[in-house]
């Protein structure tokens, strides 16, 4: 671990003492402790590169921004990539691998990132704000995968909105990408932004997720995107109403018994859920809740296989003290049952 000083958890405001009892009371009841304490980190999208976990998270900080429901407190200016030998090892700090002073195109708030491996180069995937307020994907390429990385000078032609996730289906890669209100994809339809759009509501079906196959180079797409559809039990889209099963953000895929995962968090009812497809664009059809819900607004994760086991990277905010913008990230074993189905988690073990 690099030698970082500590961040402390911030202090409590006077008569926030039954929230400071419950928060103790889950402290004691997590399942899994933050994998660093030295910095605040969130969103870990972890992959299994030259034998190790590598994980790329987002770098929480306190910009100091007042809270909105834009996300306008999640002021990140970089990332940091962390290191494990082993799913229950160390965590290991690999320093900076991207600074927003060094993206031309970006201007704040760096949010949750991805990458991938070609040919034995690694691209990390990230979001930005440009100068006009608008999230866009970038792109950054590097000779290990802990970095540096060096950004394109310009975003990914037919990117918006935040997430980008990239699943390697062994001859294509595919980027994910999409989030709601903050995230800005009830902006767009059919990858055309239109700034009087809103997020459908009701009946109508529910925004998806972004999909499309990345080029060989990996630094663009090789198609436009597509809509990633959830199915309800009856084979119908996902309402907008639904926010109980509906995506809001945090795209994720990984690949089991021959079929496809899509995972996801439903925001503002803080659960992550999952639904199975047969082929990467989908359709899939909704199953169940991965993860009930943590401390803190936001909820984010990935898969991924270790050693012929799976395990859940997620983040919650108990170590700051609830502060939702100050996160740690976190892993435990994930399970699929003899049909495939995933055990649902409690982060803290009820």
């Amino acid at each position: 671990m690099s030698a970082h000083p500590t961040p402390p958890p911030p202090a409590s405001a006077p008569g926030d003492e039954a929230l400071s009892a419950e928060l103790e009371l889950l402290a004691g009841r997590a399942i899994s402790p933050p994998l660093v304490t030295h910095l605040y980190t969130a969103d870990p999208s972890a992959h299994v590169f030259e034998g190790r976990l590598y994980i790329y998270p987002s770098h929480d900080i306190d910009a100091g921004t007042p809270f909105d429901d834009e996300g306008g407190h999640f002021g990140m200016e970089d990332y940091h990539v962390l290191r494990m030998d082993t799913p229950d090892g160390e965590a290991v700090d690999c320093g900076i691998a991207l600074h927003v002073r060094d993206v031309p195109w970006a201007v704040r708030q760096m949010w949750a990132p991805d990458a991938a491996c070609r040919d034995g180069r690694y691209y990390f995937y990230f979001p930005a704000k440009d100068a006009d307020d608008i999230f866009r994907i970038g792109v950054a390429v590097g000779e290990r995968p802990e970095g540096p990385f060096i950004p394109q000078p310009e975003a990914m032609a037919g990117t918006y909105s935040i997430d980008p996730a990239v699943y390697d289906d062994g001859d294509a890669h595919y980027l994910y990408f999409g989030g709601i209100w903050g995230g800005q994809l009830q902006k767009y339809r059919d990858n055309v932004r239109d700034a009087t759009h809103e997020e459908p509501v009701g009946g109508a079906p529910a925004l998806g997720a972004r999909v499309a196959r990345l080029r060989a180079d990996m630094l663009e797409l090789d198609e436009p995107t597509r809509e990633v559809l959830i199915l309800d039990e009856h084979g119908a889209p996902l309402r907008a109403d639904d926010d109980t099963r509906r995506f809001f953000e945090g795209p994720w895929v990984h690949k089991h018994a021959g079929r496809y995962y899509f995972s996801y968090s439903t925001g503002n009812t803080h659960l992550l859920c999952y639904a199975v497809g047969d082929n990467p664009y989908g359709p899939f059809t909704y199953q169940g809740v991965i993860l009930k819900p943590v401390v803190g607004w936001t909820t984010h994760h990935s898969i991924v296989e270790f050693d012929g086991r799976w395990w859940l990277y997620y983040h919650d905010a108990l170590y700051s003290g609830g502060v939702t913008h100050l996160r740690t990230v976190k892993v435990t074993e994930l399970h699929h049952d003899e049909t495939g189905r995933i055990r649902t988690i409690d982060p803290y073990g009820g």
